[in-house]
């Protein structure tokens, strides 16, 4: 997995682009990306698109300067972080940790 991230010269934004690799997501349909920029709702999830290599990826631009909680969800069951996250926190949920990138 890889977060990549473009600070905006023409304007106070910075493009982050999230992938999942495909051997993470070899089995999966669907991949979204849920956290704290869509306030972790499944309806307003961003869909990653497939690539010709098998991963799945998406470009959010985010507000520099925060810091905001991910994770990817698998066809609406399987949750998993991603690996190059700037760090992690405690989820809340059972022992589950949320991936954080900060900006």
């Amino acid at each position: 997995m890889a977060l990549t991230k473009q600070y905006l010269k023409s304007k106070p934004l910075c493009k982050v682009t999230f992938s999942v690799p495909a051997d993470d997501a070899a089995e999966a349909k669907n991949v979204a990306l849920l956290g704290d920029f869509n306030n972790w709702n499944s309806e307003e999830a961003t869909s990653l698109k497939k690539q010709k290599d098998g991963s799945y990826k998406a470009t959010l631009e985010l507000e520099p300067g925060k810091e905001y909680q991910f994770r990817y969800c698998l066809d609406g069951e399987k949750w998993i972080n991603d690996s190059q996250a700037d760090k992690y926190v405690a989820a809340g949920v059972a022992d589950e940790e949320n991936s954080v990138v900060t900006l």
